[in-house]
């Protein structure tokens, strides 16, 4: 989408928020990625979930939702394809100032480093524009590419939380991570 107005942009990667009209390329990656997502992530892969998903990281004040893309055909792919997405969730104004990362990357895109400079973006746009201080990130233990992904940002870990979330029917232990606008 070269007519795209993007949030933020990086050398070989943009963010933008969802759209309604995502949904055919959206749901089709996150079909294509569902090995490579599994058992971490389950993102819409209908369009009717997909509507119901991005319709409240639109309409939802306590969320905000942005999709990494490819700017220019970066490593081959199409300018403005969609090589992932990040999803600031449970966003606290006033005096705490803070949100929880939700994220992943599509097949095609995966080990190319477009989801570290998507990151790095929201990270911006989230310490600047939206006027957080503190992001959190919840991985499971055993999701060593998500947690390399938060390391390489700058995150800090900070605990664990056993039975943290309700994942693929069962209660799953989480690492908690965490970066501030001054450890940026």
């Amino acid at each position: 989408m070269s007519d795209t107005t993007y949030l933020a942009e990086g050398p070989r990667t943009a963010i933008r928020p969802f759209t309604p009209a995502d949904a055919d390329e959206f749901t089709a990656r996150a079909r294509e990625s569902r090995e490579l997502h599994r058992p971490w992530l389950f993102p819409p892969t209908d369009p009717d979930t997909y509507s119901a998903y991005a319709g409240v990281l639109i309409e939802d004040p306590s969320k905000a939702g942005f999709l990494v893309c490819e700017r220019h055909g970066a490593g081959g792919g199409a300018d403005g394809a969609v090589a992932g997405f990040i999803n600031i969730n449970n966003i606290v104004i006033g005096g705490f100032r803070c949100g929880a990362l939700g994220y992943g990357a599509f097949a095609h895109a995966a080990g190319r480093g477009l989801m570290a400079e998507g990151l790095g973006l929201v990270l911006r746009y989230a310490f600047g524009p939206l006027g957080l201080h503190r992001l959190e990130a919840n991985i499971q233990p055993d999701n060593e590419a998500s947690i390399a992904l938060v390391r390489r940002a700058g995150f800090r870990l900070e605990g664990f939380s056993p039975d943290f979330l309700f994942i693929d029917g069962a209660w799953r232990d989480h690492e908690r991570w965490a970066i501030t606008a001054e450890m940026r």
